[in-house]
């Protein structure tokens, strides 16, 4: 009687993968067996690249005269704490009576590798027909839809391809160059970090990782302040006033002054002085006033980047440690898919968007949660997101963004605290989408102090005010929970008080003044002021932000509309950017700050950062690490052939050790 074989990515996966199969057999020494099903599992990576010393014993010593080493047969073999899983899982899979194997690994490049590797080492049935299951959650129903729509494996090869060209790179840059490096420069390192002897780790992503966090730093370093004066200028009448900013124009007196630090003030306070005194006894008037409501959608869904930043600002985790979080509401069936790139939906999820939401008001407990839900329904938010920028068939390749499956509420009352606290982010994301925009009325007002009849200062204000908070009443993000609302009042950063009544509109009290006033109207001047400011060196990367700057090519994007529309190839994958810092951390390249999650380099990252800056600076550089991804992407997506990336990659070193060892 034949059968069909599931291999899982481990066991727990591979106990779902018989819950909904209805296997209730007893398992057995490393799989499970019923009258049609065989399931068993990988623990991890079963099979790895062998090291130099396995293609040549003289290849243990780092020597010149023996690198670059490119091998033209690749040699692998069994990782040996797991041989006795390997040995269970190929038995299985040379099986006489298998007629189906169904690969069932992480549905990912990845998990794709690790799967393949087995296959290769442990020779399957040739006759069994080879299949790939790809799904997005681990809920019953989509087990058996990925089981049910399983694709011939060979669908996957272009992917497969791109996973082995990626091991095989990051192999080679990190053999070839540390051991390059660490030969040429190990003992003035040693020295600098007073050891007896010291190697330099190098690797594709990692090197360039370091390269960001240092070069951050000694930007700050670095850094010195510039002191400048700005002039603030208050209008109004006797018992109202507000304050603009003064903003020097053609118009003005001083346009191109040398005088001027930038165009919103002087380099001295002297000259500012002097210029607030030729403002006296002028006429001003409102030659502009714009008023508009403004409307504000409900951010895009959580990819892994985007989760992995919320939870170190939220939580002050790092993102190994969220992506672990998430990985496990994963397996318990709450949450889709975590290793994803993707902020939306597709339009094939969206049509059955309701039976998440339905499930979530069924089996969610949490009392707020349930608040959302109730109002969703007493105002008959709309459900289609068809035509809304949260559906984007485009936008994904391979898993839409991470929501709540509405499923696994049995497994939630069990969660530690901080897991239940970060499934609830990710419920609140996804409910935010349903809500209306947050609309606000806006003025923004133009002042002019008339100098002569050629002459004029500018001077500008704006004030804003949430006259319905729509999605906000469930996002309440970070940046404008710990920080006041600002309006860009008089060139202070005032706080736009919003005291909410009980119609729930929010008033602000400069609003109210900008909102009596009219084009033309003269205003009466009621006082200047200096302000002195200073400019700011740049923040330090934290364990979340930098994850945000990977995604983006080494770009820290603050802006979250902006970082959607440029996201390009990133630095690394969504599945590894988190263990490329912990590397770096536990190497001591880096330290992070277990209170604020702030990264630093350590003295010891700085000297390696300078040895790669003296040797080989691209390697530093996020444009050719992003340009590898993308050629590793584009494999994957049959644009390239493997061929070609493996040419490029074997010239690129070849050009590297040639440059080098003449240098020295």
């Amino acid at each position: 009687m034949s059968k069909k074989l599931i291999i899982t990515e481990k066991p727990s996966v591979a106990m779902e993968f018989a819950k909904a199969l209805k296997i209730t057999t007893s398992r057995k020494n490393g799989y499970l067996e019923s009258n049609d099903w065989i399931i068993t599992w990988c623990v991890g990576h079963l099979v790895t690249m062998s090291y130099p010393e396995k293609y040549d014993e003289k290849l243990k010593f780092w020597r010149l005269d023996t690198l670059p080493f490119i091998p033209k047969e690749w040699k692998y073999e069994i990782i040996p704490q797991v041989q006795n899983q390997f040995n269970i899982v190929q038995q299985l899979l040379q099986r006489e009576d298998i007629e189906e194997i169904y690969n069932a690994g992480d549905s990912g490049r990845e998990g794709e590798y690790i799967q393949r590797l087995v296959f290769m080492m442990a020779k399957p049935n040739p006759k069994a027909k080879m299949k790939r299951v790809w799904i997005d959650s681990q809920t019953e129903e989509e087990i058996l839809r990925g089981i049910r729509e399983a694709k011939d494996m060979s669908e996957y090869d272009s992917l497969s391809d791109s996973a082995y060209l990626r091991a095989k790179e990051d192999y080679l840059i990190g053999i070839n160059f540390s051991r390059l490096l660490s030969i040429i420069f190990g003992r003035r390192l040693a020295q600098n970090i007073h050891e007896d002897r010291a190697s330099i780790s190098v690797g594709r992503v990692m090197t360039c990782v370091l390269g960001m966090v240092v070069s951050r730093e000694r930007e700050i370093r670095n850094f010195v302040k510039t002191k400048y004066y700005k002039i603030i200028g208050e209008f109004g009448e006797e018992q109202a006033s507000f304050k603009a900013d003064w903003k020097a124009t053609e118009k003005s007196t001083v346009w191109e002054s040398p005088k001027l630090y930038n165009e919103t003030g002087f380099k001295k306070e002297k000259d500012a002085k002097e210029f607030i005194a030729s403002l006296s006894n002028k006429k001003a008037v409102i030659t502009e006033l714009k008023k508009s409501k403004q409307k504000e959608n409900a951010p895009l869904l959580f990819n892994l980047a985007e989760i992995q930043n919320e939870c170190t600002k939220r939580f002050k985790i790092k993102p190994d440690e969220t992506l672990e979080i998430i990985q496990n509401l994963y397996e318990k069936k709450l949450v889709t898919y975590p290793r994803t790139d993707a902020r939306v939906l597709s339009t094939a999820v969206s049509k059955e968007i309701n039976k998440n939401l339905n499930g979530i008001a069924k089996g969610c407990k949490d009392e707020e949660i349930q608040g959302y839900i109730k109002k969703m329904v007493e105002e008959k938010y709309s459900t289609n997101l068809a035509k809304t920028k949260y559906v984007n068939d485009s936008k994904i390749t391979d898993h839409y963004a991470i929501i709540p499956t509405g499923q696994g509420y049995e497994n939630f009352n069990n969660l530690p605290q901080l897991q239940k606290d970060i499934y609830l982010v990710i419920v609140k994301r996804f409910l935010a989408i349903f809500y209306p925009p947050a609309e606000y009325n806006k003025i923004q007002l133009t002042i002019e102090v008339e100098m002569d009849k050629e002459k004029k200062e500018t001077f500008t204000t704006s004030g804003r005010v949430c006259i319905n908070q729509g999605f906000l009443e469930i996002l309440k993000p970070i940046d404008k929970e710990n920080k006041k609302r600002k309006s860009t009042n008089g060139g202070q950063d005032v706080e736009n008080k919003e005291e909410e009544n009980k119609n729930g509109e929010n008033k602000s009290a400069d609003l109210e003044i900008l909102k009596k006033l009219k084009k033309g109207q003269e205003v009466l001047i009621k006082n200047f002021e200096i302000k002195e400011a200073e400019t700011s060196p740049p923040n330090r990367y934290n364990s979340g932000s930098i994850i945000l700057a990977m995604e983006n090519a080494g770009k820290l994007i603050e802006e979250e509309e902006l970082r959607e529309q440029i996201k390009g190839a990133g630095i690394g994958t969504s599945a590894t950017r988190g263990e490329i810092i912990k590397k770096l951390e536990k190497i001591n390249y880096i330290e992070i700050s277990n209170k604020t999650q702030i990264i630093t380099p350590s003295q010891k990252g700085e000297y390696i950062y300078d040895i790669v800056m003296q040797s080989m600076p691209d390697m530093l550089n996020p444009k050719l690490t992003a340009s590898w991804e993308k050629g590793l992407d584009m494999v994957a997506k049959k644009e390239i052939e493997p061929e070609e990336f493996m040419t490029k990659l074997e010239n690129y070193i070849n050009s590297k050790f040639n440059k080098l060892v003449v240098k020295m």
